[in-house]
């Protein structure tokens, strides 16, 4: 099998990508991933992830590249990423509370060897139950999700937060839609089974 490399620092898509058990390593990609509000979510994260696993490309001369990266899209229709700080957690949840949101996903598998490319997104959508402030500050403490768009981790205490989830493949919500990124792995010969 040819090398795979996830172009990610996440632990969560590395424990994700370890699900389908075959070796695989990872690297930082070396693409600052920025959020442009003027391009469609979907799209945006089709562009971060491809450009993830492309920037690896001279790196690993030889491989599968796995670029992936999520948003979701706020009451105001702003697309947000990871807050990085307390306080902006803090906002997110709070804005977030009682509402539906939708995350888009976005996986990519680059064959550094040929140039060629696999690109594709999912969707996942969360209510989230009517919070206080004091449940919004307890759940951040507890569990510290400042690297997770949304401000939340679903496969930890986050599921407390949730009151419906919506979608195809719940892994998409943790960061690596796995049921794409089989079928996109089988393109380029890998049988995951």
């Amino acid at each position: 099998m040819r090398s795979i490399v996830l172009a990610s620092t996440s632990p969560y898509r590395r424990q994700l990508l370890a699900q389908l058990e075959f070796s695989f390593i990872t690297a930082a990609p070396l693409y600052v991933e920025k959020l442009d509000q003027s391009v469609s979510p979907e799209l945006l994260v089709k562009h971060l992830a491809y450009h993830k696993a492309e920037s690896l490309r001279k790196h690993y001369p030889d491989a599968l590249i796995i670029g992936s990266d999520q948003v979701f899209v706020d009451p105001r229709n702003r697309i947000l990423g990871k807050p990085g700080a307390f306080d902006r957690a803090v906002a997110q949840l709070k804005a977030m509370a009682g509402r539906s949101h939708t995350f888009y996903t976005g996986v990519a598998v680059f064959d550094s060897r040929s140039g060629e490319a696999a690109v594709d997104y999912s969707t996942f959508s969360v209510t989230l139950r009517d919070l206080s402030d004091e449940q919004i500050r307890s759940y951040l403490r507890r569990e510290n999700p400042l690297d997770c768009a949304g401000s939340f981790k679903i496969e930890g205490l986050g599921i407390a937060l949730m009151e419906r989830m919506e979608g195809d493949d719940y892994t998409s919500l943790i960061g690596l839609p796995l049921i794409k990124l089989t079928g996109m792995l089988q393109q380029f010969g890998v049988e995951v089974l």
